[in-house]
């Protein structure tokens, strides 16, 4: 076995025997001389690999201490089943723009993996992870139509599955430990399945379909709620919300603020392009001391050529109305 001293080369379109990583270039598969070959001490803990025309994701077994890899933007379409045996340490692993059209089983192996991310490839479905100490799943823009297979996965934190093509929240029961929930830009009609979400502290449903606010009676810790770009009519539901610094609910159809008596520690209020047409309504904001910026332009009530100043008066210690900052 090679000293600790030798280093391990990774070549982009010729495999070799000890190579940790090897890909296929389409361009150069038969041509030695257009290697792209990187350096790799035996000790590294972090290799980066962003670009290389990775097709397989192979790690030899020298590289027993590895904790972090980055294969973003390559053309990986599976892990290799050497992989584990030299991951024992890996936490994370980033396998963001590539081929991938389901989750690799062989990603189960890592048992110490903590982050792990597949965003923008191909994965249609979300098989079960068996991953114990997983904190961070990012799935951003693939073609997932349901939530599942999480239930193994019992100590998330953060889950992020914008842009897919999801119809409805579910499956979420066995994720206690859930803090960040990312939903954006899917079809999801309704909020729902978050009753056991307690330590939910960050909530995305951003350009969803969206009528209606509910289904947070059990999420005492939220801090920021994303609900923009819905079809919402009405602000309620907030009731036992009462930690939330940030509320969006931007480019709606809501026509009175109403219905925020307890939010007491809210800072930042983004309420653009709905249907406020009274300032009874904006005033019913100035109980809230703990605000910092408010989002109202786009209302008919910021038609108003006195709009800044009405509103500065309102409530004084605003330090930014809309995208501009108080003098």
């Amino acid at each position: 076995m090679a000293s600790n001293a030798e280093q391990v080369e990774v070549g982009a379109s010729e495999q070799q025997d000890d190579s940790p990583f090897v890909s296929e270039d389409e361009e150069a598969q038969d041509d030695k001389d257009q290697q792209q070959v990187v350096e790799l001490s035996l000790d590294d803990t972090e290799i980066d690999v962003t670009h290389s025309g990775l097709r397989n994701l192979q790690v030899a077994n020298v590289l027993t201490k590895l904790e972090v890899v980055c294969a973003r933007r390559n053309k990986v379409s599976g892990i290799d089943d050497n992989l584990a045996a030299s991951a024992a340490s890996l936490r994370e692993l980033d396998l963001y723009d590539n081929c991938m059209e389901v989750v690799d089983p062989k990603i189960e192996e890592l048992q110490e993996l903590e982050i792990l991310d597949l965003s923008f490839n191909r994965i249609r479905k979300l098989e079960r992870l068996n991953l114990p100490k997983l904190k961070r799943l990012f799935l951003i823009n693939n073609k997932i139509t349901c939530i599942e297979g999480v239930d193994r996965v019992p100590n998330l934190e953060l889950l992020e599955l914008g842009a897919n093509r999801l119809r409805k929240l579910e499956n979420l029961e066995s994720l206690p430990a859930l803090a960040q929930l990312f939903v954006g830009r899917n079809k999801i009609a309704k909020m729902e399945c978050l009753t056991r979400l307690a330590n939910l502290s960050v909530l995305s449903l951003q350009s969803n379909r969206i009528t209606k606010i509910e289904g947070l009676e059990s999420c005492p810790a939220l801090d920021a709620l994303y609900l923009s770009h819905n079809g919402i009519e009405k602000i309620e539901g907030l009731e036992n919300c009462r930690a939330l610094t940030t509320l969006d609910l931007a480019s709606n159809r809501i026509q009175k603020i109403e219905n925020l008596e307890n939010q007491t520690a809210l800072e930042e209020f983004w309420f653009n392009h709905n249907q406020v047409d009274s300032w009874e309504d904006v005033e019913r904001l100035k109980h809230i001391t703990t605000l910092v910026t408010v989002y109202l332009e786009g209302n008919p009530v910021a038609k108003d050529q006195s709009y800044r100043r009405k509103l500065k008066v309102a409530i004084p210690w605003l330090q930014q109305i809309d995208a501009t900052f108080c003098r």
